[in-house]
């Protein structure tokens, strides 16, 4: 199969071909059929495989079969649960959609209320949202979403573990009953599997199978004591001097804890948590993407939309909850052919973990 199958507007072609899109990844095969012929769709995808061209590709074709005239009013929505991924879904829309003529708009919280007042009011085609600062917006009656035709619920496992699915709900009561809903969730637990029956009319499911990583990565475990993390963390740092390294933790507060350490040990650190402004988030990803900064000390959800590609080392200082979680770290390093590096520092209470990560890779992990 290729991008001519779907016989998108030939702006949409050229930009596929501009990205350097050859051939559709497994869940573009699979949900970009139903969703152009406006069908409710459920994908199982995370983040990596392809899916926000899966759901943006069809939602831009819809805004050229389906002009709305001269007035500009919200046509479709894409709820996210970060910032970092609200601004990863806009910029694809804006690469796949250029030269198109249509306004998107991005929502999020920790950053001012007025540019994004300004932006809906001008009118927009498009608005990519965190929930949180949406509701604002539609409790202050900055946005009607009265004319969304297209609904995109992106990450819902996630946005239901940040407490989120209460504002959902709210968000889909503003909607027109009659719309197109897309849900897209790497896992599926009971709770979005009730909202998945409740919110869908007959949908199309759509599966994309967890990739293993690139095999430019090199994987070891370091079975260690919790209060042997921090000095093993400074030898792997000493040890990989000479290139970027994102290191992973559990939560926010240790995340912040140890790029702190970090800094005081010498190191050029900084760190990507929910607890930092808009601004400082940006901050540490431009330092960290021109170098000012070596060490990044994230967490899973703040690391969502991570594009750097020159990193070297991907440091699990806290193993990952899921095998897909794993995948998605260390996908950070080994990018466009390059090689990497993946350590994951392990406790006993790990190894179930470990057992299911060496599964997905179909060999064990090296021990050192």
């Amino acid at each position: 199969m290729t991008f001519e199958t779907f016989s998108f507007h030939p702006s949409i072609s050229a930009n596929i071909k501009r990205l350097g899109y050859q051939t559709p990844t497994p869940i573009q095969c699979q949900a970009i059929e139903p969703v152009l012929g406006r069908r409710d769709v459920m994908g199982l995808a995370q983040t990596g495989t392809g899916k926000t061209a899966a759901f943006m590709l069809p939602l831009l074709q819809g805004f050229l079969d389906r002009p709305s005239g001269t007035s500009r009013v919200p046509r479709a929505l894409v709820v996210a649960p970060t910032r970092e991924l609200a601004e990863q879904i806009h910029k694809a829309a804006l690469d796949l959609g250029r030269g198109l003529r249509f306004r998107s708009a991005t929502i999020y919280g920790g950053v001012s209320m007025n540019p994004q007042i300004r932006a809906l009011r001008q009118g927009v085609d498009l608005i990519v949202a965190c929930p949180g600062r949406l509701l604002d917006h539609l409790r202050q009656g900055n946005v009607t979403l009265s004319s969304v035709e297209t609904v995109v619920l992106d990450e819902a496992d996630h946005m239901f573990d940040m407490g989120f699915l209460p504002d959902i709900r709210k968000i889909l009561a503003a909607l027109p009953k009659k719309r197109q809903t897309l849900l897209f969730s790497a896992t599926m637990p009971t709770a979005i599997h009730s909202l998945a029956r409740e919110i869908l009319t007959d949908p199309v499911i759509v599966r994309a199978q967890c990739e293993k990583p690139v095999e430019t990565i090199s994987h070891a475990i370091y079975p260690v004591a919790p209060t042997g993390k921090t000095p093993l963390l400074l030898h792997l740092l000493r040890e990989h001097a000479e290139r970027s390294v994102i290191v992973f933790t559990k939560t926010k507060h240790r995340a912040k804890k140890l790029a702190v350490l970090l800094e005081n040990a010498g190191h050029k650190a900084t760190s990507l948590q929910g607890n930092l402004s808009q601004n400082r988030r940006q901050e540490a990803m431009d330092g960290f993407r021109r170098g000012a900064y070596r060490v990044l000390v994230a967490t899973d959800i703040a690391a969502r939309g991570i594009d750097v590609s020159q990193v070297g080392h991907v440091i699990n200082y806290d193993i990952p909850d899921t095998p897909e979680a794993y995948t998605h770290r260390i996908g950070r390093t080994g990018r466009a052919e390059r090689t990497g590096q993946a350590h994951t520092m392990v406790t006993r209470e790990d190894m179930s973990m470990v057992r299911a990560v060496e599964r997905l890779l179909g060999k064990p992990l090296q021990r050192l």
